[in-house]
């Protein structure tokens, strides 16, 4: 006979996937622990120690479309993937996916007792407990290969418990300064982390600081840097790279939007050229991924008309590449901006950015600790020297329902400033039913 849990006085465990979100929010005091010693001794007695080969990307921006195009090719290719990636959009699900398919709720509660059972009395973050249910759930599936996303920095991140087979740095841009520093060479340092003696480390970012690079090197990785150890080259219609596995010409453009989306590609190629003994990938399948790679919110572009785009650029870097898609693209009405951001983003410099491209803001809060009001967005806004049309409004389902009732049919709606805000914009479509 089984005791009862609550007559002995221990906690009852959650017994589906809503109950254990709740649960592992709260087994540690902060939302965010910088450090890896508490991850490790969990990893190590869940005994995960994985066999088949781990991509680790990290980076400011481009970390989630490098990952949904590794993830495509390596499918299309015949392996079996697991992609680990955060934050999810609508349910938690999506961070977690073996075949490009979310894992189910029984196989994460599952993966979440493992964690829990093995973790004592180590206190462990959200992010934490998710990083090893996440891989004691790819272990158990026997995928072929891991892509991890790095949820923040590199060096001290969860993910980084995991040693990388190749590394990938896609970006290096000033967020999270609080955490990471305040400048491109402190960040760097930070995401220079996740690479490993004797292996890989590809650098998609055309500049990158002096830290990361003189880190690489004392580590003794193998580096590969763009624009010198490979190249991605617009020929218009279609597209060319060279890098360390040869040549491939007549590329087709990868299905999600935006020029800088190339170079993403090319770092997700030079990637599986640098595994290519492990992992070997036809044109092919190269091909096939970089035509049906899918990613909700990086410039998602929806059907029907007034064109409405989404876009979870939450920094200045990710507004600089936005604002280029939304200059490329044309139009003949106005652009009407549905805005909200967290408040420890630099909101004056990501909308500074965008607002040669915006006719009319929609202002909405965010909630939790880190949310803003519409007052304060208007305030960035002033300091941005925004000088367009600016309505507040009470929610972000608000202001899009306000956006598209003002819109023509020849006008464009864009959603952008964070996760959440795309994420409420989906669930308001999702309610209505479009």
């Amino acid at each position: 006979m089984t005791s009862d849990p609550q007559a002995t006085g221990v906690a009852r465990l959650p017994v589906d996937l809503d109950g254990w979100l709740q649960y592992i929010e709260s087994r540690h005091a902060k939302s965010i622990d910088m450090g890896l010693d508490r991850v490790r001794a969990v990893r190590d007695q869940l005994g995960l120690a994985p066999v088949f080969p781990v991509i680790t990307v990290g980076g400011t921006n481009g970390k989630g479309s490098t990952c949904a195009m590794l993830e495509a090719i390596l499918d299309a290719a015949g392996f079996r993937v697991g992609c680990y990636t955060s934050p999810h959009l609508i349910r938690y699900n999506e961070r977690v996916r073996v075949g490009r398919t979310p894992v189910d709720d029984d196989a994460l509660c599952a993966a979440f007792a493992a964690v829990e059972s093995a973790r004592g009395d180590v206190p462990l973050t959200y992010f934490e407990f998710g990083t090893l249910a996440a891989v004691r759930h790819f272990q158990q599936a026997g995928v072929d290969v891991a892509i991890l996303e790095v949820g923040l920095g590199g060096r001290l991140d969860a993910v980084n418990v995991f040693d990388a087979d190749c590394a990938v740095i896609t970006s290096v841009g000033i967020d999270h300064v609080d955490y990471l520093g305040p400048t491109r060479e402190s960040i760097g340092f930070e995401k220079a982390g996740i690479v490993r003696t004797g292996r890989p480390v590809v650098v998609a970012e055309q500049d990158p600081p002096a830290t990361l690079v003189d880190h690489i090197r004392t580590v003794g990785a193998q580096p590969l840097f763009a624009g010198v150890d490979f190249r991605a080259i617009d020929e218009g219609t279609q597209w060319r790279y060279d890098g360390p596995g040869g040549l491939r010409a007549g590329l087709p453009w990868p299905a999600l939007r935006g020029a800088y989306q190339i170079g993403n590609a090319a770092a997700a190629i030079t990637a599986l050229d640098a595994l290519r003994d492990r992992c070997p990938v036809s044109t092919g399948a190269l091909r096939e991924g970089l035509t049906t790679v899918a990613l909700p919110g990086r410039f998602q572009v929806l059907p029907g008309r007034p064109v409405t785009i989404l876009d979870v650029a939450h920094n200045p870097h990710a507004a600089q590449c936005l604002a280029g898609a939304l200059g490329a693209m044309e139009i003949t009405g106005k652009t009407h901006a549905v805005f909200a951001m967290l408040g420890d983003k630099d909101i004056a410099g990501v909308a500074r950015l965008v607002k040669p491209h915006v006719d009319r803001w929609y202002l909405a809060p965010l909630p939790g600790p880190r949310g803003t009001d519409p007052e304060d967005l208007a305030r960035a806004l002033d300091e941005a020297e925004v000088l367009d049309a600016v309505e507040r409004h009470a929610s972000v389902a608000e202001a899009f329902a306000a956006a598209r009732d003002a819109a023509r049919p020849d006008d464009r709606i864009l959603v952008f400033g964070s996760f959440l805000t795309v994420a409420a914009a989906l669930d308001f479509l999702r309610r209505a039913g479009t």
